[in-house]
């Protein structure tokens, strides 16, 4: 991890005040949270609306900082501990962040778009660590304060960093692909989410195109081909190398082949005809994250079988099309972490072909952030649900009950039930299991839809 003496930060940063008494101490780490403090941290305090961080600077050393950060605009700032006073913290965490990114013999693989940022980001990362030693975002550190706060936790020895990008407004991709400096970017698709803040899929994608300003001039630059508004939007960006990843063959790799079970999906692919890769993972959509994933593997050297090593070996963040099992038997899928318009159909989607139960049920919540035709996006998820495939439909929620009310249209009302209560919605849903069904579970992350899991689980 960052470990600098004050005397070298001083160097880093523009720091204001004298810190000569204190210029051998080390830091080691970064905290932003005093209740995580650990020996030798530099403390980062920041100013919020009801809470100011810099009250509790005393209180972090006391629990083994080693330093602190102090905004030069908030008054008095202590003489007898070591508090490098600068123009802004978070200025100051992310310059830190970028100069020892640089530091380290390291490469960067930087990954956003509306769905599968996690996903992309476990599958690359276990990929090269088939042969590099990676590091990777964990949680949701994804973002103008995360981010740095994940680069300045890489070991010295780190040789690729993943890194996760996630935004909810213009100009906040930049910032991070210009502290990261990606030698590789991704964007694994254009889809709704955000669009109550960026008003179009169309300024989704220019934000999401924001990946490539701090690509390095020789970097690998791979997005969803089968994507338009990416099509247009990569005419003039003037890279020198990008790859293309989607079904259709015009894409640089797409696949040839795609058998799915209950336990993952087989496919080969127009990169290396003959040779089949397992992805222990359900779903179509995740077939185009893994060949995402090869483009990068590829381009960091990996070779055919180093590549199957590291899909077959997966294991993907929490709550990300996640197999579990029911007390009764039952088979549950956790899709629960998000979702968009996007990503529910094509969970619904594979729900619907997936073979060998009895019965198969869909629980789905609201989706959030989708801006002035929220009601739509959700009336539409509930008119695409196929009633021959699908014989139960639970909803969960305000928005959820609109869905709901679209699977009228091709579900009987006693197959489709609706719920604000998660208490209603579990004793109804346990009340009709028998142990041989296949169960969805589907919403944005506020719903919190684990919870009706956690009371379904073996």
């Amino acid at each position: 991890m960052f470990e600098k003496t004050i005397k070298d930060m001083c160097t880093m940063l523009d720091v204001k005040n004298d810190l000569t008494p204190f210029e051998s101490v080390v830091v080691k780490g970064v905290s932003i949270d005093t209740r995580k403090i650990e020996s030798g941290n530099l403390f980062v305090p920041f100013k919020g609306e009801n809470v100011d961080g810099h009250q509790f600077v005393r209180q972090a050393i006391e629990n083994g900082a080693s330093a602190a950060l102090w905004d030069i605009n908030v008054p008095n700032p202590p003489e007898d501990i070591p508090v490098l006073v600068v123009e802004d913290p978070l200025l100051a965490l992310q310059a830190l962040a970028n100069k020892y990114r640089h530091e380290l013999d390291l490469k960067v693989v930087g990954i956003t778009g509306s769905n599968g940022k996690t996903t992309t980001k476990d599958i690359v990362a276990n990929l090269l660590s088939v042969k590099y030693r990676v590091h990777k975002t964990q949680g949701n550190y994804n973002n103008h304060i995360g981010l740095p706060l994940t680069i300045l936790s890489l070991p010295q020895d780190s040789e690729v960093a993943v890194l996760e990008m996630g935004m909810s407004g213009f100009g906040e991709i930049e910032l991070l692909s210009e502290i990261s400096q990606p030698d590789a970017a991704i964007i694994t698709n254009i889809g709704e989410s955000h669009l109550q803040d960026l008003g179009s899929r169309e300024g989704i994608a220019k934000a999401k195109l924001e990946i490539v300003k701090g690509l390095k001039p020789e970097g690998l630059f791979a997005y969803y081909g089968d994507e338009p508004l990416l099509q247009e939007g990569v005419k003039g960006l003037g890279l020198t190398h990008m790859e293309t990843f989607g079904r259709s063959e015009s894409n640089t790799i797409y696949p040839t082949k795609i058998e799915m079970n209950n336990h993952g999906s087989y496919f080969e692919t127009s990169f290396a005809e003959g040779e089949t890769f397992f992805l222990p993972v359900l779903g179509q959509h995740n077939i185009h994250n893994a060949l995402a994933g090869i483009l990068i593997a590829r381009h960091f050297g990996l070779s055919v079988d180093e590549m199957k090593e590291g899909l077959q070996s997966l294991k993907l963040t929490q709550m990300r099309m996640e197999m579990l099992e029911g007390k009764k038997g039952e088979s549950i899928i956790n899709d629960a972490y998000n979702a968009s318009p996007t990503s529910m159909k094509a969970a619904i989607e594979l729900v619907a072909e997936l073979e060998g139960y009895r019965t198969k049920i869909l629980v789905l919540g609201d989706m959030l952030e989708l801006g002035d035709n929220e009601e739509e996006f959700h009336q539409e998820i509930g008119r695409m649900i196929d009633g021959e495939k699908i014989q139960q439909v639970f909803t969960f929620g305000h928005l959820g009950s609109l869905i709901a009310k679209g699977a009228l249209e091709n579900l009987q009302e006693d197959r489709v039930h609706s719920f604000t209560d998660k208490e209603s919605l579990t004793n109804k849903l346990s009340s009709i299991l028998k142990g041989d069904e296949l169960i969805l579970f589907k919403a944005s992350r506020g719903m919190k839809l684990e919870e009706i899991i956690d009371n379904l689980k073996a």
